[in-house]
């Protein structure tokens, strides 16, 4: 008789079991906005954007400026702060030969490899933007737009005077902190 009242509570176990909701899956995390809120305010979600997940929002800084001199005109640059820039500035003061490059942008090999810890693993550059392109360690200088590129790093954007890279040729430049 025992024996028959086990098999009954596990009968009764196993079709409560069986009747239960299946559990809801968790959604995966979502990026919480760094905006300032009010004390009280409930954190809210940004809405999607059409940034690539490979890319990071750069944090532009006013006291990591560069000059690059060429000749006596004066190009001034604004840097991201990342590890891979603060590598590059760790470099400077240097002096490069910018060679053309496909007619969209000035390259030149650096003394060393620059480190791409914690950077995208690609970049979309615009006009005016400096970058590391890790595959060769070379700095590229963007004088056209271009598409994504695996492997290219943004170190900054020029401020002013672009025009002086504009000459046939390749062109010795200056770069060195602004101070």
């Amino acid at each position: 008789m025992f024996r028959f009242y086990k098999l009954i509570i596990v009968f009764i176990l196993a079709a409560v079991a069986a009747c239960a909701p299946a559990p809801t899956p968790t959604p995966p995390p979502t990026t919480m906005s760094l905006a300032p809120t009010a004390p009280n305010a409930a954190p809210t979600n940004p809405p999607p954007t059409a940034v690539p997940p490979t890319e990071t929002s750069p944090e532009w800084t006013d006291n990591m400026k560069i000059i690059i001199k060429v000749g006596d005109q004066v190009i001034t640059t604004t840097l991201i702060d990342s590890k891979t820039t603060q590598d590059f500035i760790s470099l400077l003061p240097l002096t490069l030969t910018l060679e053309d490059y496909a007619g969209t942008e000035r390259i030149s090999d650096l003394p060393k490899r620059l480190s791409t810890e914690g950077a995208p693993s690609g970049s979309d550059p615009s006009v005016g933007d400096i970058t590391y392109y890790a595959p060769w360690g070379n700095l590229a200088i963007f004088y056209r737009d271009f598409g994504y590129a695996s492997g290219l790093v943004i170190l900054g954007k020029i401020d002013s005077r672009m025009e002086a890279l504009d000459v046939p040729g390749p062109v010795k430049v200056t770069v060195e902190l602004d101070r």
